[in-house]
């Protein structure tokens, strides 16, 4: 493999306006694509498998035009202090308002008028007008959702207060100032790094076209594909990290050939044939993480993983074919102004990674022991992980959506805002008999009749519960009035909906571990050859995994340092929160693994002891690993300051993982097991060693090359 990607790397180089155009081409058909497209929808979202999900398909066949898993909404009028909803003045507002929402959009089902669907509280201070929608809320137009809040804010200027609430709001939030911010960070990391604003430049230069492509893809399939638009977020966020991660990677190599003499050219084929090397199969472990999401078996998942691996091995193409191009546009000014001048000091003169290698050496076991044990620690609060969906009550106070909430748990109860839909597949007779089952159950607030369909051969119930949809209380109402009553009777809404949702990414999430890690394992052992080294990223990888999870339970489950990271309501962790974290950070570890090991590995491999090895690694590659830790850590962190808590989550969660990661384990626990190893731990049985084709990621064969720059053909099987 070596020798080709040094033969490419030279090719891109020698051919770097060709190169260049094709892929300015390729950004400017995949941006036409996107702009001629039709405007994305949300993306279609089902959970096949699921008790929720038959009982939304039961209810489209029984109930047509019903939208039973339409959107819904409402709008909370609240009375001034001691006036009441009943007011003649304020019900003509509340009448006026119902005809508002009737006439404002296409995809409305039904508008619930409060004084005849008895949506008035007991004191009169409170009222709501509850809306459905034929479409769920991720597929709802912008008209649609401008046409409610309109509604209501028409209807708050007359003396009432109006709050609206309801997945008919629910939007991906804007996550560009995020973006933007670590985009900047990326930068300055980088000029410290190189100390030459064109090497600076190369990697986010290349990021940006490699994300700009992708996403600029997802869109102009969006609708051939029903793609959601949250699944071009997905694709920009861990493009963005791969893709300046491989650029600084190969740019680093690069500058480390000038520095040993090599010309331009044959610097560039080796950086290629060297670092890209590792850039592949570090790439090949992101898609396998990515596309090993369909495990889960959501549609809209599986979509995006699939999207997001695309982005990927488009980073890859662009860090082999395009980096090396711009290589040879940049000259000279890729390396920095000491270089330049012939004052930088050498590559073997002891650095921060040298000085630090040295110390794990000497102290392995210490190492380890802190590392594991603090680590460890950390994850203690993991075992107490409770997953859901956040609803709006997690959401700020400064949001409508949150007040909304709070005003119909003040004057209904909080089970108002998750109430639970009922289907009976049976005649009358069965629905009232379900009926009075659920009433001899706990837990409940309010239950209405039956109401069956025009065939008289299912009905609806719906079952209000007493506590708030995301509490354990709910969760055990619906399993209650499952396994209380017969196959004929489902149990769906939103809030059953979101139970299934997560009970569907808990089971999903151990086959889903091993999919991923024990792909990833059977790669790596090809990569390193060696037994050992694979498990040892493996184990280091859970072990950051876990602690992160452990940290995220302590600040956003438990309220620890909350209100540090603008937790204002603690509740269950979202539920996509394991796998999405096992996902992403694990292709980002065995980033940061295949970088520092490899270079190890070829040290070992061109005759250095264990220790010299490890200390050789560290000098080439702890700076670059550094650097590519604090931008992810940056780029994840900016979002943390959103307002919307699942992205705040996220942003946390994988800013605090990719911290353990990369500082924790990769540059401290493995080092220390490498050390404590020594030669075992590139150890491969004979029969294994005769098996596994040797890919020659070190460059084992560039070793061998002659004066002219032409690699010499080893004695090793390619592929």
């Amino acid at each position: 493999m070596a020798t080709f990607l040094y033969k490419l790397g030279r090719s891109a180089f020698r051919r770097r306006r060709l190169v260049a155009l094709l892929w300015v081409a390729l950004l400017a058909i995949a941006g036409v694509g996107a702009a001629t497209a039709p405007a994305p929808t949300s993306g279609s979202f089902s959970i096949p498998g699921t008790e929720a999900q038959r009982a939304f398909d039961l209810l489209e066949e029984r109930f047509p035009g019903a939208g039973a898993d339409g959107a819904t909404a409402r709008v909370v009028f609240k009375a001034p202090e001691g006036q009441k909803m009943t007011d003649p003045a304020h019900k003509a507002v509340v009448e006026e308002t119902v005809s508002a929402l009737k006439s404002g959009s296409d995809q409305i089902v039904s508008v619930t008028d409060p004084y005849t669907a008895q949506a008035v509280s007991r004191d009169g201070s409170t009222a709501y007008v509850s809306v459905a929608y034929k479409v769920n809320g991720m597929e709802l137009t912008d008209e649609t959702r401008e046409a409610l809040t309109q509604a209501g804010q028409n209807a708050q200027g007359k003396g009432l207060t109006v709050e609206v609430g309801g997945d008919a709001l629910q939007s991906m939030p804007e996550t560009g100032a995020g973006e933007i911010v670590g985009v900047i960070i990326a930068g300055i990391v980088l000029v410290i790094t190189f100390g030459s604003l064109v090497a600076a430049g190369l990697p986010l230069l290349t990021a940006i076209i490699g994300v700009g492509i992708g996403v600029s893809s997802i869109s102009a399939l969006a609708n051939v594909l029903d793609l959601g638009s949250t699944t071009s977020t997905l694709a920009m966020m861990i493009g963005l990290a791969v893709g300046i991660d491989y650029a600084l990677f190969i740019v680093s190599r690069y500058r480390a050939e000038l520095a040993d003499g090599r010309e331009k050219e044959d610097a560039a084929g080796r950086a290629v044939g060297t670092a890209g090397s590792a850039v592949v199969f570090a790439g090949l472990t992101v898609v396998i993480a990515l596309v090993g999401l369909a495990v889960v078996n959501i549609p809209m998942l599986t979509k995006m993983g699939f999207a997001a691996a695309g982005t990927v091995v488009i980073a890859v193409l662009i860090a082999l074919t395009l980096i090396p191009a711009l290589l040879g546009f940049a000259g000279n000014k890729v390396v920095g102004r000491k270089q330049r001048k012939g004052t930088a000091t050498t590559g073997d003169k002891p650095n921060g990674g040298t000085r630090w290698a040295r110390f794990v050496i000497r102290r392995p076991l210490m190492v380890l022991l802190v590392g594991v044990i603090g680590l460890g620690a950390i994850a203690v609060p993991a075992a107490s992980l409770e997953m859901g969906l956040p609803d709006d009550g997690v959401k700020p106070t400064s949001t409508t959506e949150r007040r909304a909430y709070d005003a119909l748990s003040d004057g209904f109860g909080p089970g108002f805002n998750g109430p639970l839909l009922v289907v009976v597949d049976g005649d009358k007779a069965t629905a009232d008999k379900t009926v009075s089952t659920i009433k001899g159950l706990e837990g409940w607030a309010a239950v209405t009749p039956a109401t069956p369909n025009k065939a008289g051969d299912a009905a609806m119930i719906t079952v209000v519960p007493k506590d708030r949809p995301s509490s354990v209380a709910t969760e055990d109402l619906v399993h209650d009035i499952r396994n209380s009553t017969g196959d004929d009777v489902l149990v769906t809404g939103a809030t059953a909906m979101n139970i299934d949702f997560s009970q569907k990414m808990n089971d999903a999430l151990v086959p889903y571990l091993a999919l991923v890690v024990g792909l990833a394992f059977l790669l790596l052992t090809v990569v390193f050859r060696s037994v050992l080294v694979p498990l040892k990223a493996a184990l280091g990888f859970l072990l950051s995994v876990v602690a992160a999870l452990g940290a995220v339970v302590a600040v956003f489950q438990w309220g620890w340092l909350g209100s540090l990271f603008g937790v204002e309501q603690t509740g269950p962790i979202m539920s996509m929160m394991p796998i999405f974290m096992v996902g992403v950070v694990f292709g980002l570890a065995m980033d940061y693994e295949v970088f520092l090991v490899t270079r190890m590995r070829e040290a070992y491999v061109h005759g250095e002891r264990p220790g010299e090895a490890i200390v050789t690694g560290f000098r080439h590659s702890a700076r670059v690993v550094v650097a590519a830790a604090v931008i992810m850590i940056a780029v994840f962190s900016g979002f943390i300051g959103m307002d919307d808590q699942m992205i705040k989550m996220i942003g946390f969660g994988l800013a605090v993982a990719v911290l353990f990661d990369a500082f924790v384990v990769r540059m401290a626990i493995v080092p220390a097991v490498l050390a404590l190893l020594g030669h075992k731990a590139w150890w491969l049985p004979k029969w294994l060693d005769r098996v596994l084709p040797n890919v020659d990621v070190e460059g084992e064969s560039l070793a061998a090359s002659t004066d002219e720059g032409t690699p010499a053909k080893p004695d090793l099987v390619k592929v």
